[in-house]
């Protein structure tokens, strides 16, 4: 292990013996109290020196034996410090392309904020590129999804959508100018090639172009029509429903934006789920739904302001991201909605329906039905051992011991 103290984060001294990791409140951390050495040994963990040449630099500094190796292992359980050889042979192997690091460092340094362990960082850089994920739609938010996941490091990005490139899919970051006239699927992979930070090796795929076709890691349904946005068809996602691929929706609609629900197949609320509680609350939705799905009238160019779209895919891309790495957005269960011009989000909760096919609300009620008895349990084992009041508060009265802690800031 080579320690490095996480460089995403800015360092300050709140006292002489108290050391500030970080500015805003959820990735602040103090460490102390610190004599002067231990503060030295600080400016050598950058990732030039291994343990055993770090001991040797801590007992130069005077510091007592063992004081290297607590004060790296505080760092780490506190999330504050990474390996500057760690992460696996694939981290490894992408630290070899130069060039391609480069254009992905500040990612890099993003990654480390939300991954805790050391090396953790750059092996979930190096996991994308293996990744594999497709868009549906290639209007203004669609696009510009698929060329920052191809820019974040995601390995192989697919664009698919029909139809000929119009002036008013044209967006920054997205489609561009000459593309118009041209397909929409070849002008987007263009995009998202030219967004990628290098090329990694094309692998064979699985015969077939369903939308649950084996091998992808997200499906991203971004479409153009805006009825499809706001009310997705369910039958849509029913391939995806049954390969068990995951899939986030996301678009603008009457100059609202929207993004979600991330659906995880049989554990959270899916399009299906959507349309039986819109139905529950309106038994006129699937009147009106028919009417706007019928596309009586003449096709309209709809209400997709650029600023919002561009906001919405960049909130998409974040949703995607996190998924992909392995976190837990709030977009599972949940549908992020925008509206010009007052430009607040809100989530709207999108649970589980008894009546849709999915299997979510089954999975729900036995996960509810676990939880309530691990409740109780708990409670039981709690009151046994309460302690009166007046020694819970000569114990909150204690002063803090050292180590970390989380700063109020």
């Amino acid at each position: 292990m080579h320690p490095t103290v996480k460089p995403a984060l800015r360092r300050g001294w709140r006292d002489l013996g108290t050391a500030q990791f970080g500015m805003t409140p959820p990735h602040a951390l103090t460490l102390g109290p610190m004599d002067t050495a231990t503060s030295g040994l600080l400016d050598l963990l950058n990732g030039t020196r291994g343990l055993p040449l770090l001991r040797a630099e801590g007992r130069r500094l005077g510091l007592p034996d063992g004081r290297v190796d607590t004060l790296v292992d505080r760092l780490a359980r506190a999330g504050l410090l990474d390996d500057a050889r760690g992460g696996g042979p694939a981290a490894d192997a992408l630290r070899a392309r130069t060039e391609v690091l480069r254009r992905l460092r500040p990612d890099l340094a993003s990654l480390s904020l939300t991954t805790s362990e050391p090396g953790g960082a750059l092996a979930r850089l190096a996991a994308r590129r293996a990744l594999r994920v497709r868009v549906h739609g290639a209007g203004r938010v669609g696009a510009v999804v698929a060329a920052v996941l191809s820019g974040a490091g995601v390995g192989e990005v697919e664009v698919r959508d029909e139809g000929r490139v119009r002036p008013w899919d044209v967006a920054p970051g997205g489609l561009p100018a000459e593309a118009v006239g041209g397909r929409r699927d070849t002008a987007a992979a263009a995009v998202v090639r030219r967004a990628a930070p290098d090329r990694p090796p094309r692998r064979p795929h699985s015969p077939g172009s369903g939308t649950g076709e084996p091998g992808l890691s997200l499906v991203i349904l971004a479409p153009r029509d805006d009825v499809a946005v706001y009310a997705p068809d369910p039958r849509a996602a029913e391939p995806l429903l049954a390969s068990g691929t995951p899939h986030l929706y996301a678009g603008v609609v009457e100059g609202t934006g929207v993004v979600g629900p991330l659906v995880l197949p049989g554990e959270t609320a899916c399009a299906g789920c959507l349309h039986e509680a819109r139905t529950d609350r309106d038994p006129a939705w699937p009147r009106l739904l028919a009417q706007w799905r019928s596309g009586g009238g003449p096709r309209r160019v709809g209400a997709c302001d650029m600023a919002l779209s561009t906001t919405v895919a960049g909130l998409a891309a974040a949703h995607a991201l996190a998924y992909l790495d392995g976190a837990s957005p709030s977009g599972s269960g949940a549908r992020w909605e925008v509206s010009l011009p007052a430009l607040s989000w809100h989530a709207r909760p999108v649970l589980p329906h008894p009546a849709c096919r999915c299997g979510a609300a089954e999975r729900a009620d036995e996960k509810a039905e676990g939880e309530q008895s691990s409740t109780l349990g708990r409670s039981r084992a709690t009151m046994a051992v309460q302690r009166p009041s007046t020694e819970r508060a000569r114990e909150a009265g204690a002063a803090r011991p050292t180590g970390t802690w989380r700063a109020h800031v």
